[in-house]
């Protein structure tokens, strides 16, 4: 998605604008997603420490089959996109080409979240490097099948967004095929066909709190986006600027939690109380201290990151650079609290507890954040700057009880000194 907006920067400020939005409805669906096949994680990791194979393989054949039930509403919701923009007091023609965008991208969800199943059984059994590997080969893949297809190079036809969306389609396949080849020695093939409804149901049980979690959490940064399409088409495009920023971030503590997830549920496995908390403060304190850091390079690099999406020649794109840099400045303390909040709700996820997350999510995104956010930048002279502050606050707020629910029902299982599922507490 970034090596996409690289080269749609360079089209123009609407069409960063239209990418801001259908970015949020394709990345917000495939979250969806991410959340229940999340819960892969920690069943494979139960059953892998319980040296029992038959069942890791049949927790990935579940996940496959539920990613390929997942990818149909999300394809056909994404056919139909423009004239919810439109309700939405978007532009037309940032609608039209957001539309445009999704066209090319819809047909990629089934084999993206495929891969994301798959991603999560190879963490989950110790063996995170070849899926590594893969999507870092698909990045230089998908820049040159995004130039080709974007700017019609080598005879093809000039795409624009459309050919943006239908090259990260392309390598979503390659991803996928590459994923499924990689488990060739691990007889999941003959399992995929063996259905096991009992571990659907807790793949669902498990996983769709998740999923509803991550919806609240993204649905802020779509209610954002809104917001800055109300303030302007420059504030709209700044802030998606300022978003892929976050989103290239946010993958630190993304491969942080899936190893808390896996190393809390090893821990319960082995009736760990103690190391159950030591696994999830370790992960929360290294994904602090890592966004924290790149963060700083974030600030004194801000007006560059900008330019590196936009043409700078156009007056318009000198002021959307210059909002833009403005952005990256006032939104690092959402970044850094995005990495704990990451960190902690994963934790709490090789705890099994995922229903709680989904109140403070409510509570902190946005019944503290949205309306603060909403605030700054309609009743102050803030304008887009507000939208951030007010993200910045809302996180703060959900990162802080995250950690402190994590400190509480692992100092409880400490005081127990036994196996403890916070299903099972009247906390």
């Amino acid at each position: 998605m970034t090596t996409d907006l690289a080269l749609i920067g360079h089209i123009g400020a609407k069409a960063v604008a239209a990418a801001a939005l259908a970015g949020k409805i394709y990345v917000g669906s495939i979250l969806v997603g991410t959340g229940l096949l999340a819960a892969i994680a920690p069943s494979v990791a139960q059953a892998f420490a319980a040296d029992d194979l038959g069942l890791v393989r049949r927790s990935l054949g579940v996940g496959l089959w539920a990613a390929l039930a997942l990818s149909i509403p999300i394809t056909l919701l994404t056919l139909h996109c423009e004239s919810m923009f439109l309700v939405l007091g978007q532009s037309p023609d940032v609608a039209r080409l957001a539309q445009q965008y999704l066209f090319g991208l819809v047909f990629g969800c089934a084999p993206a979240l495929c891969f994301i199943a798959i991603r999560n059984y190879m963490g989950a059994v110790k063996r995170a490097e070849p899926a590594m590997w893969i999507t870092i080969m698909a990045v230089p893949l998908n820049a040159l099948l995004g130039y080709l297809l974007i700017y019609g190079k080598l005879g093809l036809p000039r795409q624009e967004l459309f050919g943006a969306g239908l090259a990260t389609t392309l390598v979503n396949y390659a991803v996928f095929l590459a994923g499924f080849w990689m488990l060739r020695n691990d007889r999941v093939v003959s399992f995929f066909w063996q259905f096991d409804w009992s571990l659907m149901r807790r793949l669902f049980v498990i996983g769709i709190p998740i999923s509803i979690t991550f919806l609240i959490e993204y649905g802020i940064s779509c209610a954002t986006a809104v917001l800055m399409g109300l303030i302007s088409t420059k504030a709209l495009a700044a802030h998606q600027i300022a978003f892929q920023v976050a989103t290239i971030l946010f993958v630190i503590p993304s491969g942080v939690s899936t190893a808390a997830t896996v190393r809390v549920s090893y821990a319960i496995g082995r009736k760990d109380a103690l190391g159950v908390k030591k696994a999830g403060l370790a992960a929360i304190l290294l994904a602090f201290a890592i966004v924290a850091y790149v963060a700083l390079g974030v600030i004194a690099a801000r007006r560059q990151i900008a330019e590196f999406f936009l043409d700078g020649s156009a007056d318009e794109a000198n002021a959307t650079v210059e909002l833009a840099a403005q952005l990256l400045l006032v939104s690092v303390g959402s970044f850094v609290a995005a990495a704990v909040c990451s960190t902690a709700s994963a934790s709490l996820r090789g705890l099994e507890d995922t229903r709680m997350p989904i109140l403070f999510a409510c509570i902190a995104n946005w019944g503290i954040g949205f309306s603060l956010s909403y605030m700054l930048a309609f009743k102050t002279s803030l304008g887009a700057a507000g939208v951030w502050i007010g993200s910045c606050v809302g996180m703060t707020v959900y990162a802080t009880l995250l950690v402190l629910r994590f400190q509480l029902l692992t100092s409880r299982l400490t005081l127990r000194n036994q196996p403890f599922l916070s299903r099972n507490t009247d906390l």
